[in-house]
């Protein structure tokens, strides 16, 4: 016998389909949602490391700088006391420096030059004075420049011819008067003398006795 399905099957089927649509829409979201949190959590773990790593690198790096800032303080002290303690060198140096100064002069005036005045200001003095030529003002520069261990650097500022005596007649005793100034070496600036110095203060010397030679034209 021929049985006959009268029951809405195909309408069951697409309820049945539409059903099991859902169901893996549902679960899909489920695992879309779960595989989210998951690498949510997952990142939100690895920032959270990498906070605590910058936050220790931050504070390393402010000791360091408060080190450093606390070294740099401390080179400054350093440095004011060595200026301190340079200056107080210079001054218990200095005080012996008229007594060298004399005998230095003493030492390095040739023959024929008659020293009238010196005037100290620092660590310059100017002379003044007479000679009996010109050679004897540039015996002198030459002396200052080479071979005086406390004075150096001379510099002719001034040479003229003049007459010594009071009248000033054209038959008066003619000399050639000169200033000049010349530096005076400390104790510190000895010891620390090179083998270049000559040089240096060969220099002024030579300027000066070029202006000699054109004060003589």
């Amino acid at each position: 016998m021929i049985r006959i399905n009268l029951l809405p099957h195909r309408e069951a089927k697409r309820k049945q389909k539409q059903a099991a649509f859902v169901a893996m829409l549902a679960a899909g979201g489920v695992a879309g949602a779960a595989v989210v949190l998951l690498v949510g959590a997952w990142n939100a773990s690895r920032i959270a490391v990498q906070n605590e790593r910058n936050l220790v690198l931050k504070t390393a790096s402010a000791e360091l700088d408060k080190k450093i800032g606390e070294i740099k303080t401390l080179k400054e002290e350093i440095e004011a006391l060595k200026a301190r303690q340079q200056a107080v060198e210079d001054l218990q140096g200095d005080r012996n420096q008229p007594v060298y100064l004399l005998d230095e002069l003493v030492r390095q005036t040739p023959e024929g030059v008659y020293l009238k005045s010196f005037r100290q200001e620092g660590q310059k003095v100017t002379l003044n004075g007479y000679a009996q030529s010109q050679e004897r003002v540039a015996e002198l520069l030459r002396n200052v420049s080479g071979t005086s261990p406390w004075l150096e650097r001379p510099n002719l500022t001034e040479v003229k011819v003049s007459s010594l005596d009071k009248d000033k007649s054209k038959n008066g005793r003619k000399v050639v008067e000169f200033q000049m100034d010349v530096a005076i070496k400390r104790l510190r600036e000895q010891e620390d003398t090179g083998s270049g110095d000559g040089a240096k203060g060969a220099k002024p010397a030579a300027a000066s006795e070029r202006k000699l030679a054109k004060s003589a034209e």
